[in-house]
């Protein structure tokens, strides 16, 4: 059976005019996701992963090249891509519903729905109980749990998460790598996950691309077959994170 591909970069380019001059973040990228992929793109700081991830969004235009989603070209932001923000970039005003039930408020999904999927997501991310709170009473992982459940809300496609733990403290980033597998396992979607950190890439991954420093484009693809749930310690795991970590630019 031929492969579909859901997300295809065709040879994007993307610059910035800056006060200097041309600044070129993104050089000649060529990226095919397949359908429910879970792919991380990894790299050093600055590199361009975000903006990569900007312009799948479509918050970003491309200067070169094409972005395609299920087929239609990506001029701007679409509800079949959710994402998920290194910051949590939650309403402050809103509850916990409130926010979760946002996007598809938006779209005039009417309430009775709305809410019953809000609900569901809600519960999926194991948040049942705090419907009724704001984003001020929660913890940093809780926050990202409400992103999450956000995301999944408007039911997309795609989900593009920007380095969501990033900020999290080292024990509720584990515990959140080991949510969001087990929410993938229930809720299928094609997911695009943004990090430098290499044990997250290879804990969560299906395929990783590794990518160069400014201008960047992909460097090495690996293939991550290994068993889940995974384990920081397995042998083939270590083996992975050396090789991985062989082939990063680790300078600017």
């Amino acid at each position: 059976m031929e492969q579909k591909y859901l997300i295809n970069c065709d040879h994007v380019s993307k610059a910035f005019e800056t006060p200097e001059g041309v600044f070129q973040v993104i050089e000649d990228l060529n990226i095919k996701v397949r359908e429910n992929e879970f792919l991380v793109l990894f790299g050093p700081g600055q590199c361009g992963k975000s903006t990569i991830l900007n312009t799948i969004a479509g918050f970003e235009p491309v200067t070169g090249g094409e972005i395609t989603v299920n087929g239609e070209k990506v001029t701007k932001p679409g509800p079949e891509r959710g994402v998920v923000f290194q910051t949590t970039a939650l309403f402050p005003w809103l509850k916990v519903m409130g926010n979760v039930e946002y996007g598809p408020r938006m779209r005039g999904v009417p309430k009775k729905e709305r809410r019953a999927r809000a609900q569901h997501y809600i519960e999926l991310v194991g948040l049942q109980g705090f419907e009724n709170s704001y984003p001020i009473k929660l913890s940093g992982g809780m926050k990202q749990r409400v992103g999450i459940a956000r995301a999944y809300c408007n039911e997309p496609l795609v989900m593009l998460m920007d380095e969501p733990f990033g900020h999290l403290d080292a024990q509720t980033r584990y515990l959140m790598q080991e949510e969001l597998t087990r929410i993938r396992q229930l809720e299928k979607r094609t997911v695009i996950f943004v990090t430098n950190n290499i044990e997250e890439a290879v804990y969560l991954a299906d395929r990783i691309l590794v990518l160069r420093n400014c201008p960047t484009s992909v460097k090495a693809e690996y293939e991550i077959d290994l068993p889940r749930p995974r384990s920081y310690t397995d042998p083939e795991f270590l083996r992975l994170r050396r090789e991985i970590d062989s082939v990063v630019d680790h300078t600017l």
